[in-house]
């Protein structure tokens, strides 16, 4: 009867705990979608940084439906036979879907948002884990984070660290629809995923040591990105290139050196000399490996915009997709092509856009499609 009492109460604890858990997660998923626009917005205008109007392109059910269920960017055979379905001239089929690629491209205003709480909660992970981790003797010696492994206690301090970052990647992974997608969409959805299994199942089996070390080494590069695309969006360039070349060190020291050299070599070879490897022993070394290729990506990724800023090319994220015609200044160019800018005077430029979308200019009278050049 005592036994069954204990384990009543042992799993009604663990539901509790559970339970906790899911509420703190949603309460910081809040937090995370409710302060990029409450501080992160006002910090934008006080840099000048602003939300500017897109022109919407005009409403053609045949192409918007090709767009959102087959391709952003068809073809030249598409696009003829859409321009035949449509009723439209091809150049202006292309002009729709450049436009309506340009109306789905995140604004400056929206990715100063994103990198401004991530690099928030970045620095306060990243004080967190060093206030929690200095005072412990495997934060200098890893032959320490087996030392009376499995009966290791966890301290509150490795509690609420687990508790914020598996919450914030957790809200990362939930959130991927909703933020900016850069070319490494994909990489990052399985970097969110291995994250998320190793910190779980790190909590699991009482990994809890080097899991606390994996975070640390994480964050500290981490919060100098994010810190360089805040000063990149408010065209600060000499204080974002400095952070990217320290970031880029700094990277490349935590993520190739310390990653692999001390953190993978402590969980591949010290577990082996205390205790037969187990199914827990291999899982979690090759999440730790897949996490590790990850990094050699982004590294590639990183020394090419280190080459283009040494050789002084380097104007942009390279995950980073480019808004077409000239990022959002392209507004202007779009009014030109829709014949709708005006000299000084006021007076129209002398085209007009016929029924079909083709110009028609004012004394001729035959139609005149544009050439199917994109420019």
């Amino acid at each position: 009867m005592c036994l069954q009492g204990k384990n009543s109460t042992s799993f009604e604890n663990e539901k509790i705990g559970t339970f906790c858990l899911i509420v703190k997660s949603n309460i910081f998923d809040c937090v995370c979608m409710l302060s990029p626009r409450l501080i992160a917005t006002p910090l934008a205008a006080s840099v000048g940084i602003r939300e500017k109007a897109r022109l919407r392109v005009p409403d053609n059910p045949i192409l918007e439906l090709y767009y959102l269920s087959h391709s952003r960017n068809p073809g030249q055979a598409v696009i003829d036979g859409l321009s035949k379905k449509s009723g439209w001239c091809v150049r202006q089929v292309e002009r729709w879907f450049r436009k309506r690629r340009n109306q789905d491209r995140p604004g400056v205003l929206k990715k100063f948002r994103e990198a401004s709480w991530r690099f928030v909660f970045y620095l306060l992970a990243l004080i967190g884990g060093v206030v929690s981790l200095y005072d412990k003797e495997w934060f200098y010696d890893t032959w320490e984070v087996w030392n009376g492994f499995p009966k290791q206690t966890m301290l509150d301090s490795q509690y609420w660290y687990y508790i914020l970052e598996m919450s914030f990647y957790g809200s990362l992974l939930f959130r991927v629809t909703f933020d900016v997608k850069r070319k490494d969409f994909k990489e990052q959805i399985i970097h969110h995923l291995a994250t998320l299994t190793l910190l779980s199942f790190s909590w699991c089996v009482n990994y809890i040591r080097i899991g606390t070390l994996v975070m640390l080494i994480h964050d500290a590069s981490d919060v100098l990105l994010e810190s360089a695309k805040l000063f990149n969006y408010a065209k600060w360039e000499r204080t974002c290139n400095s952070l990217f070349v320290v970031f880029a060190i700094v990277f490349m020291v935590t993520r190739l050196i310390i990653f692999p050299f001390w953190l993978i070599h402590c969980t591949w070879v010290y577990p082996t000399l205390q205790y037969p490897p187990f199914f827990g022993y291999y899982f979690f070394n090759v999440m730790l490996v897949v996490l590790l290729f990850l990094h050699i990506f982004w590294a590639y990724l990183i020394l090419r915009m280190v080459k283009k800023f040494l050789f002084g090319k380097m104007t942009r994220d390279e995950r980073s997709d480019d808004e077409e015609d000239g990022d959002e200044s392209s507004l202007t160019e779009e009014e030109k092509e829709e014949g709708s800018y005006r000299y000084g005077n006021g007076s129209g430029l002398g085209t007009k856009e016929g029924n079909n979308g083709c110009f028609r200019h004012l004394s001729l009278s035959e139609n005149v499609c544009p050439s199917k050049t994109v420019y």
